[in-house]
This record gives structure tokens, C-alpha cells and sequence, in this order.
């Protein structure tokens, strides 16, 4: 199902130089965050990983929530001033005892990255009987956020940057259905749906914590090679291009789109601490800039930009509100 788009948010690129081969360590060149306060979740992995690494690098004490601790534990061994936390984003009780404890420590949160995530999964439902790629990549979040809330107002001055993707072409928000109850389970169909929540929670965020001096951004960060293709055969990779000569997960060569991991950290950084971005938020952005709007069919594939449904600012509203209800979770600004 499709809404038409309205009320649209400008997405107006800036054009400001940086290209597809731009890493997370040239965005973070002179960029000094000492004192700062980032929690990254699946910060352990991936590009996620990357953006935790340039963070705290760059002088911010970084928090890096997850599901497997002893996993996380070998990997943070290349960030070893950034903390630990247990964090399952499919478990309400989870994500509240993390924030909780957070919350205790009476810190402020200045960068928020949400780059935990599922893709294209066989069909799977959390114990409240929700789709775990919607449950996961996009309520888990906004519940977190929800509860770090007073964090974020206390930095005077965070951003919130959710990880979304292009994928988000290949869904739209089901409102009448958006857990597959009532209809038959497509896994590409259910991760657009929760790349374009991603994409409109950002959205919401932004222009309800503006006036707190929160920002939000939503970002593409290009197509990677990482453990979120676990799910997908080598026949489906190998029709993306996925496959190299030598029969490996990886590409035979980079693009606009295709990208390494410290280049596909690169936008996220951006968006987390850029001041090119200062005044700016609820955008969409991609290759290190903001994406431009593209036809509402979805463009041509590979062209870069956001399809109108992902920054329409009813829909957005009203996934807000369907996301309360369907966590119990009023998260009022």
C-alpha cells in the first residue's frame, strides 16, 4: 500500500564536494569532541563499528549497546575506551533497563546513532507478535530514543541520526497491516517498510526536538558488504553484483552506490557532527549531502535520493502516533 506524499520536506542537496571514496576519518578531520557523549548502537559491527571507532577517536566517550556481549566484547577490542551494554532492540524490557541505566549515570547524550539493524530475514515475529524487521530496525528504536529523551535534552544541542537505506523504495508503511497479519510475508517488501519508518521517525524527531535543539537525520549509507547480508544466498548476491571474481562476499569494484565500510560510515559521521548541517535536520541524506527527492514510482534504479513517501510529513505523524501504540510508549516532547 502506497499513501500519496504531501506536505513534503525540502530536500535540497547541498553539493559541498565530498565524493563516493570519502571515508568517517576525512569527515572527521579537525572535528574534536571531547566531552561529548555517543551511543551507537550495533556500534559493534559493520559500519557501525567504523562510526564508533572515528567517535571516540575523535575525544567522545562512546556507549556501544548489544545483543551479544561476549561478541561485542572481542570486537570493541579495537575501541577499548568505549563502553559496553546489553541491549536486545526486539525486548521492550531490555531496551528500558539500558536506558535506565543510562539515565542513572545522569549524563547527557549529545550524538544518538541508530545503526542497529535485520535485513530481508525469513518471516519472523517478536513475542508481542510484530514483525521483527519493523519491530527491530524501527520500534526498538523509537522506543530507545524515547527513553533517552531527557539525555538528549540535556546536551542542549544532539543529534539523533537513524540509519535507514535505500531499500526503503521497496516498501512503503502497511498501516492497516504493518506486522503481516493479514497478509502474505514478502522479506524485501517488510525491510523497505522499515527502512522508510526509519526515514520518517527522523522526520517527526526533528520537528518535534527542534525547539530543544535536538536534530534528526536519516541516512543512506551506500551498499556494503557486512554481516547484514547473512540472511541472503550467494545466488542473490551475485544477481546485486555482491559475488567477486574469486567467489567471495565483496564487490569486484566500488561505485557511486557500492562502497567500503569506512566509506559507507562516512555519511552517518557527517550527519552526526558536521556543522554544514547546523539549522538543518529531518532530511534524508546520502553520499554526504542531502539526497534529492526523487519521482514517486522510485526513479531509476541506482539513482541516488528519497522517494516522496519517506519524507512526507502526515505519514510521519502518523507512524508517531502508530508507534506509540503499538509500544504503550507515549513519547511526548
Amino acid at each position: 500500500m502506497r499513501i500519496e506524499a504531501n506536505q513534503r520536506i525540502p530536500q535540497q542537496p547541498l553539493h559541498i564536494g565530498y565524493g563516493p571514496r570519502t571515508t568517517a576519518e576525512d569527515i572527521m578531520q579537525g572535528v574534536d569532541l571531547a566531552g561529548k557523549v555517543a551511543i551507537v548502537t550495533g556500534g559493534y559491527s559493520g559500519i557501525g563499528l567504523e562510526v564508533s571507532r572515528v567517535l571516540a577517536k575523535a575525544g567522545a566517550q562512546v556507549i556501544v549497546p548489544a545483543r551479544s556481549l561476549d561478541k561485542a566484547k572481542v570486537a570493541m577490542e579495537a575501541v577499548p575506551e568505549a563502553e559496553l551494554g546489553g541491549l536486545d532492540l526486539a525486548d521492550p524490557d531490555s531496551i528500558d533497563a539500558f536506558a535506565h541505566q543510562f539515565e542513572e549515570s545522569d549524563r547527557p547524550l549529545h550524538i544518538l546513532v541508530n545503526c542497529a539493524g535485520i535485513m530481508a530475514i525469513p518471516e519472523q515475529h517478536d513475542r508481542r507478535g510484530y514483525e521483527l524487521q519493523f519491530a527491530t530496525n524501527h520500534l526498538g528504536h523509537f522506543q530507545l530514543t524515547s527513553r533517552l529523551w531527557p539525555a538528549l535534552k540535556r546536551a542542549n544541542g544532539a543529534r539523533v541520526v537513524s540509519v535507514s537505506s535505500g531499500g526503503h523504495r521497496l516498501g512503503n508503511i502497511h498501516f492497516e497491516d504493518p506486522n503481516y497479519l493479514h497478509r502474505s510475508y514478502n522479506k524485501w517488501e517488510a525491510y523497505g517498510q522499515s527502512k522508510t519508518a526509519n526515514a520518517l521517525f527522523a522526520l517527526e524527531l526533528d520537528k518535534r526536538g527542534k525547539p530543544h535543539h535536538v536534530r534528526a537525520f536519516s541516512v543512506h549509507p551506500g551498499t556494503i558488504v557486512t554481516e547484514l547480508s547473512r540472511h541472503l544466498s550467494n545466488e542473490e548476491l551475485s544477481a546485486s553484483g555482491v559475488i567477486d571474481i574469486q567467489g567471495r562476499r565483496a564487490f569486484s569494484e566500488l561505485t557511486e552506490e557500492r562502497k567500503t565500510v569506512p566509506e559507507g560510515a562516512a555519511t552517518i559521521v557527517w550527519c552526526a557532527v558536521s556543522n554544514q548541517l547546523d539549522g538543518k535536520g529531518g532530511v534524508y541524506c546520502q553520499n554526504i549531502d542531502i539526497a534529492p527527492l526523487i519521482p514517486i514510482d522510485g526513479g531509476k534504479p541506482g539513482v541516488p535520493g528519497v522517494c516522496p513517501w519517506a519524507a512526507d510529513e502526515q505519514a510521519a505523524k502518523r507512524l508517531w502516533l502508530l508507534s506509540e501504540e503499538l509500544t504503550g510508549v507515549s513519547f511526548t516532547i
